[in-house]
C-alpha cells in the first residue's frame, strides 16, 4: 500500500481549511485516511500551518511520500531538512547532536525570518493607514476650502444686489411722497 501525506479539504465553501492527513494513495481526496498529522488554513495572513513534528517524521522515515503541496509546507516547517539530517545520522555521516545543533541554527533563522516578515505586514498596514488618513485630511480641506470659496462669492454678489436694493426703497418712497403731495 502507497501511502501519501497530503490534504484533506474541510471548511465551507470559499472559506476552506484543509487537514494534513495520512492516506492510501488510492483513497479519495476527502474520504478514508489513516492520521491526521496537522492542519492549514490558507485565509490567515501568513498562512496557518500546524504540523505534529512527531508523527510526520515516523511518516517521512517508513517512506510516505507528500504531495507538491504538504511537501513545501513541510520544507516551510523544517521537516524536510531534519528528515535529511537523520539519514546522515542513521548512516553515520554526522552525529546526532551535531545534526540537533545544525537544526536548531535552522529554526532560529527561519523565525527571524518569518517575526521580521509579520512584522513588516503590521508595519506596512499601519503605514497605509496613515496614509488613509492624510489623504482624507486632505479632501477634507479641499471641501472645506471650496465651500468658503463658494460662500465668499455668493456673499460678493449679494453686495451689489443688496446695494441697488437700498437705493430702490429710498427712490421709491420719494416717489410715494410727491405722489401723496398731488
Amino acid at each position: 500500500m502507497a501511502t501519501r501525506i497530503r490534504l484533506a479539504r474541510r471548511g465551507r465553501k470559499k472559506a476552506a481549511r484543509f487537514e494534513i492527513v495520512i492516506a492510501d494513495s488510492r483513497a479519495p481526496r476527502d474520504g478514508k485516511f489513516i492520521e491526521k498529522i496537522g492542519t492549514y488554513n490558507p485565509q490567515t495572513v501568513p498562512a496557518t500551518i500546524v504540523i505534529d513534528d512527531e508523527k510526520a517524521m515516523k511518516w517521512l522515515m517508513v517512506g510516505a511520500q507528500p504531495s507538491e503541496t504538504v511537501r513545501r509546507m513541510l520544507h516551510y516547517k523544517g521537516l524536510m531538512f531534519r528528515k535529511h539530517l537523520q539519514l546522515g545520522v542513521n548512516k553515520g555521516a554526522i552525529t546526532q547532536e551535531a545534526a540537533d545543533e545544525k537544526m536548531a541554527a535552522w529554526r532560529e533563522a527561519k523565525d527571524q525570518k518569518i517575526e521580521s516578515r509579520i512584522s513588516k505586514l503590521s508595519s506596512d498596514k499601519q503605514q497605509a493607514a496613515k496614509d488613509r488618513m492624510t489623504a482624507e485630511a486632505k479632501v477634507k480641506e479641499a471641501r472645506t476650502e471650496a465651500i468658503r470659496k463658494k460662500q465668499e462669492e455668493a456673499a460678493k454678489a449679494n453686495e451689489p444686489a443688496a446695494e441697488a436694493s437700498e437705493e430702490a426703497p429710498e427712490a421709491s418712497t420719494e416717489e410715494t411722497t410727491e405722489n401723496a403731495g398731488e
